[in-house]
């Protein structure tokens, strides 16, 4: 084995990097400059891995948004839509909280005649489109999102292998043939082990009655059954060589000590997933591809 690293030197100077997160489109926006949200001595990680959450990494000083694009794509770049999109609040003195924003839901970009779903902006204008666009739509201060993840399929996939599987209880048995990818969904319904290309499937899926809603509900499951898997001890060891693995796979403006960090923030014993879904109205005819936000109803995001 290798000797454990010794512990970084604590800077001399606070580091502060200002970062722009939407451009484009008049929908313009920057990352705030954040500070030190990060402690720059970020705690070592010993030989044998951490053997609690706690251990991944010093917490943030405060609550921080992540924006995470799940792509269509089996790696990053410009050519795929967002086929899932959470936006994630990680706070290190409350509860996980994650918004379902819907793909369908109608946006309208400046210089545009007609509104366009939420979901194909990744295509036309990367990340800093989306999280523009989501600033906008659910009312962020500004600033915030404060970081993006773009999780291509391959990613995913891996990610699940990785952690050694998922336990998930898909709600039907899912039947789907696509002979022009050559894709192929076969899944049993009920309680089961299902290892990534299985949860890929199950994400993938689309009901030809609300599908989209269902969707979500299986996005959610999800994220559920993923955050109770890393966090248990065999898997949280295995989580900074796994980030390692994935990184160059992904795009994304988090850097690894920064995703440890929010990693133990998240999967603090006990800690439970409050989830939100941004309202929609009903749609003006049963066959709509777009759906308008809701502005009346409730605010979906903490304050």
């Amino acid at each position: 084995m290798a000797p454990a690293q010794p512990r970084p030197q604590r800077r001399t100077r606070e580091r502060a990097a200002l970062r722009l997160l939407a451009a484009g489109l008049g929908l313009a926006g920057s990352l705030a400059l954040l500070g030190v949200i990060w402690p720059e001595s970020d705690r070592a990680v010993r030989e044998a891995g951490p053997p609690s959450a706690a251990d991944l990494g010093e917490l943030p000083s405060r609550p921080i948004s992540v924006l995470l694009i799940g792509s269509d794509a089996d790696r990053p770049g410009p050519a795929a839509n967002s086929d899932a999109l959470l936006l994630v609040q990680v706070d290190p003195q409350g509860p996980l909280q994650v918004l379902s924003l819907p793909v369908e839901a109608a946006v309208q970009l400046p210089g545009d005649k007609q509104p366009v779903a939420l979901g194909s902006l990744y295509r036309r204008g990367g990340p800093a489109l989306v999280a523009g666009a989501t600033a906008q739509l659910v009312g962020l201060p500004r600033g915030a999102p404060d970081r993006y993840v773009v999780l291509p399929r391959s990613a995913l996939r891996d990610l699940v292998d990785g952690i050694g599987r998922v336990e998930l209880s898909p709600d039907r048995s899912m039947r789907y043939t696509d002979k022009t990818q050559n894709y192929r969904i076969q899944l049993d319904g009920g309680l089961q082990v299902l290892d990534g290309n299985q949860v890929e499937q199950l994400l993938r899926f689309r009901d030809q009655q609300q599908g989209e809603e269902r969707r979500r509900d299986r996005q959610q499951m999800t994220v559920e059954s993923l955050l109770r898997q890393m966090g248990q001890r065999q898997q949280l060891q295995q989580l900074p060589s796994l980030l390692a693995d994935l990184q160059g796979r992904v795009e994304t403006n988090l850097t690894q000590a920064e995703t440890l960090s929010l990693l133990a923030a998240a999967l603090r014993p006990g800690e439970r997933v409050q989830f939100r879904t941004l309202p929609l109205r009903p749609p003006l005819k049963p066959d709509a591809q777009l759906r308008q936000v809701d502005s009346r109803a409730q605010q979906p995001w903490p304050n």
